[in-house]
């Protein structure tokens, strides 16, 4: 397990290999991160699906609204959560291996729930994709998760928390 210096600002990601730490970026993106430990702690990620997952790209889940693995996934990436949408906040961090961005549609400030792990430096995202987070440990876990758009049988995040409250 990774060494963990800020425990609020810190999402643990339960996957079938094992789990994934994410380092919260607070400074760089406060509102995206507040917007994940809100819904990690309300328990709104557990069992949602990687919906769409590009080899060499990203894995995105988050989709709490049509994502979970015991329901319909057919519209899984279509939905957000019942809360309102995250304002964009772009930095000079890269989207590099390992980086957390927030996934939205063509309106930069559409970002809600859903989110994406970069399988290797994606830098024609900067500036145009919130970077806010990294993983720290568990990368390994994030390269096995089942590709597709969608996967024919996807991998599901099994339980997201802050590490303060793990």
């Amino acid at each position: 397990m990774a060494d963990i210096k800020d425990p609020e600002n810190t999402i643990i990601i339960e996957l079938k290999g094992g789990n994934v730490v994410l380092e919260l970026l607070p400074d760089i993106a406060p509102l995206h991160c507040a917007r994940m430990k809100e819904l990690a702690r309300e328990g709104a990620y557990d069992g949602v699906v990687f919906h769409r997952v590009i080899d060499g790209f990203m894995a995105q889940t988050g989709d709490v609204e049509h994502g979970r693995a015991d329901g319909d996934t057919g519209r899984a990436g279509t939905g957000g959560s019942d809360k309102p949408n995250v304002k964009a906040e772009f930095s000079g961090v890269p989207h590099d291996r390992g980086t957390l961005g927030a996934a939205r549609s063509q309106n930069p400030d559409s970002a809600n729930s859903q989110f994406f792990i970069n399988f290797s430096d994606n830098h024609f995202l900067n500036r145009q994709y919130t970077v806010y987070g990294r993983v720290i440990s568990g990368m390994e876990h994030v390269d096995a998760i089942t590709r597709g758009e969608p996967p024919a049988n996807p991998d599901k995040m099994i339980s997201v928390k802050v590490a303060a409250d793990a």
